[in-house]
């Protein structure tokens, strides 16, 4: 007798005029089981999850539910087949309540807004080990809040099989670990359970199945417990990969931009960052560390320009920065680009193309009232060709671009306008490894060039191995700056947590700083 699985999906083919997305995939995911979906961004795999979802409708094949073979024509026959799924960008209502978000999913919901709701959301949350507060709105909600109530509304459902498309990509290692801890539950429930990440250390302690998709067609599945991090690269890429991430040394040049006593306030008027004091050398990228929420966005915003600084200053040149407008900062010598988190919320205008969004840098620039397209579409064909990026064409609008996609249009827009500073927010989050990798030569190159990068991160090895010093947040306050190479996880994690300060020793300063620098010992001489 064959293995009946939860769900099969035979010969499955998907295209988009001339672009395959998937050709003849078979996938089966059994009850009880956690498989991990691996490729490539543009490999397919959210494409193929989202023909289970009820988002699109194969153009060939067949899927079948617990042995039946059903038709998937819309996201209400999913939901009525137990399937739920959790998407990559957030699909809620901003102005709602994370309560009202979920409530309004619900069948048994009338026009009138139940007084219970709130309670009922707290319940769930509960029994599912997340804490969430159910009046707080959407658009006052961290990225990680966000995320976590994406799988409390799909969990609130009951599906019985649950499909998580980057589901890590925004969460704490806390909140990592709670989400497995969820998922094991479900599992030893009969849940079954797809994945998509492209963390191979997840990928490794949660699943027990592997499926590999390349270019859009399937390549094989593994047992978990049979394979290693590096077959799995070798089998999504097509090749051997070197997993080492280089960190070219680079002669030390003054501080392109040295911060003092920076106070910074969050949206809700709470102090987020909490005088704190850093440099930026040129030729050298400095890692930020910190559990979410300690004040890397609120840093990064403003430094961009994006947020008000209530007090503090930004050097340049000798030259207080604060306050000035982008193009004043350009007059005195520093181009600064900003890779914010948000990519499509706030980095890129997801409904205009990839050359529209390659002129939104530099419009302004135009002798004539008429934007210069041509150049447009150059700049765009030339990141297109260099990042590697997965597109029908130039004109292609980046909301139909994979997460990795988007993420390469974006970093490639940025340094196309030959920054001097760089702020980069989790620039390879959701990216595959491949692509990651590329962003690191990317950062490394730009480094090289004399470039300094202010790099915030999550993974705490890719830190280690990139950076050159790494500055540790806790509640808005620096615990201390240090060498990458002279460091730990262990010490980082504790300076993160708050149980570690180091925030009065400074293992090196910038040379030739000015006298009146906070980064001038009391001896005089300089580290």
């Amino acid at each position: 007798m064959a293995e009946q699985y939860a769900i099969e999906m035979r010969n499955i083919t998907k295209t988009f005029g001339s672009v395959v997305a998937n050709r003849g995939i078979d996938l089966a995911v059994k009850q009880g089981e956690i498989l991990a979906l691996l490729g490539e961004n543009g490999s397919g795999k959210t494409t193929l999850m989202n023909m289970l979802s009820g988002i699109y409708k194969p153009d060939s094949g067949s899927i079948f539910i617990d042995g039946k073979e059903v038709s998937i024509d819309s996201p209400e026959d999913s939901k009525k087949y137990g399937i739920g799924m959790v998407h990559q960008h957030f699909k809620l209502v901003e102005v709602f309540s994370a309560a009202d978000n979920i409530w309004m999913g619900q069948d048994k919901t009338g026009p009138i807004l139940k007084k219970n709701r709130f309670k009922y959301v707290e319940d769930i949350a509960r029994k599912f080990g997340f804490d969430i507060d159910p009046r707080k709105k959407v658009y006052n909600m961290a990225v990680s809040e966000k995320q976590t109530l994406e799988i409390i509304k799909v969990l609130s459902y009951g599906a019985k099989t649950i499909i998580l498309d980057e589901p890590t990509s925004v969460l704490t290692v806390q909140e990592i670990e709670k989400l497995f801890g969820v998922l094991r539950r479900m599992k030893e429930e009969g849940h079954a359970i797809i994945i998509i990440t492209h963390k191979l250390n997840e990928v490794m302690d949660i699943s027990d199945r592997v499926a590999i998709l390349r270019k859009g067609e399937y390549i094989t599945t593994v047992n978990t417990s049979e394979t290693n991090e590096q077959e799995l690269t070798e089998w999504m890429v097509g090749r051997k990969i070197d997993l080492n991430i280089d960190r070219p040394i680079v002669e030390k040049t003054r501080p392109l931009l040295e911060v003092r006593d920076l106070v910074i306030r969050n949206d809700e008027g709470s102090v987020a960052i909490d005088n704190v004091n850093f440099y930026i050398r040129g030729g050298e990228i400095l890692g930020v560390a910190g559990i979410a929420g300690c004040g890397q966005k609120e840093l990064c915003e403003a430094i961009a320009g994006l947020r008000p600084i209530e007090k503090g200053q930004m050097i340049h040149k000798g030259d207080n920065i604060v306050g000035l407008s982008p193009k004043a900062i350009l007059e005195k010598g520093i181009s600064m680009s900003f890779i914010p988190e948000d990519r499509l919320g706030m980095g890129l205008a997801p409904s205009m193309s990839i050359t529209e969004n390659m002129l939104l840098k530099n419009y302004r620039d135009g002798k004539g009232p008429l934007v210069d397209r041509k150049r447009g579409r150059a700049d765009a064909e030339q990141v297109i060709k260099e990042l590697e990026v997965v597109t029908p064409s130039s004109e292609t609008p980046v909301r139909r671009l994979s997460g990795g996609n988007v993420q390469k249009v974006l970093l490639g827009r940025e340094i196309k306008a030959g920054p001097n500073v760089i702020v980069t927010a989790y620039p390879v989050r959701g990216l595959d490894i491949n692509s990651s990798y590329a962003i690191y030569n990317i950062l490394n190159k730009q480094k090289l060039a004399g470039v300094g990068v202010l790099f915030v991160g999550e993974d705490l090895d890719v830190m280690m191995a990139l950076c050159d010093k790494i500055m540790v947040l806790c509640h808005g306050k620096v615990m201390g700056v240090v060498h990458a190479h002279k460091t730990t996880k262990e010490e980082l994690g504790l300076m993160m947590t708050g149980v570690l300060d180091l925030s009065e020793k400074h293992e090196d300063k910038p040379a030739g700083i000015a006298k009146d620098s906070l980064f001038e010992s009391k001896d005089g001489e300089e580290a």
